[in-house]
């Protein structure tokens, strides 16, 4: 199913169909802020595994991103994080980041393995903070990535939903899509360590 939200004002009714759908334990592709994602409620294992065949990962391998509506609940999933730090994320959040944490106990529960860290993204895209707000936790995400050797990330709506219909319960269309991933920044140490440049810039929030 292909459904158009506009990210400038996002339906609520057309949210609430999204989150009713992850609720139920299905598996949605969504806009972000810069690629498009595919994501589930963290909460559901059945969900996280159908990912994981999707992508053709195993689940402890993977390195799932939590996407939060804002900062308010991060430290569910994170070990305590330093001022400074938080200083640095409240400046660069909602933003195309996703930083790197220390896990709390509550993540290998979720995802059934033995992770040490967990990948935080608060994007600046109303569409999917919407739906985690409706939904009411944090979406368990992973990048959409394209076969072709130029593009490495897909963009388009429509052809993103030629290509996973029969996989996924249902494609949001948003508008055509970045193909420049987020930033991938590492505050496991305490100091941050790019570990992959990407469309945001960290050094205007330090």
């Amino acid at each position: 199913m292909l459904i158009k939200i506009y990210p400038e004002n996002p339906n609520p009714k057309a949210i609430e169909q999204v989150a009713d759908v992850l609720r139920k334990g299905g598996v949605v592709i969504y806009p972000t802020d810069t690629v498009y994602g595919l994501g589930c409620d963290i909460t559901n294992h059945r969900a996280i595994e159908k990912i994981c065949r999707i992508r053709n990962i195993k689940p402890e391998k993977a390195n799932f991103s939590f996407i939060c509506y804002d900062l308010s609940n991060i430290s569910d999933y994170t070990k305590p994080i330093d001022n400074t730090c938080f200083r640095v994320l409240k400046k660069a959040l909602p933003g195309p980041f996703t930083f790197i944490f220390n896990a709390s106990h509550n993540v290998p529960k979720l995802l059934s393995s033995n992770k040490k860290t967990v990948g935080i993204r608060v994007p600046d895209n109303d569409i999917a903070r919407e739906i985690v707000r409706v939904l009411g936790n944090p979406i368990l995400s992973t990048s959409i990535h394209d076969e072709d050797d130029i593009i490495e990330y897909s963009t388009d709506p429509e052809l993103i939903h030629e290509k996973y219909e029969d996989l996924v319960d249902l494609v949001i269309d948003g508008g055509y899509g970045g193909n420049i991933a987020s930033t991938v920044v590492d505050c496991t140490s305490g100091d941050f360590e790019v570990l992959r440049e990407g469309k945001g810039d960290l050094e205007m929030y330090l």
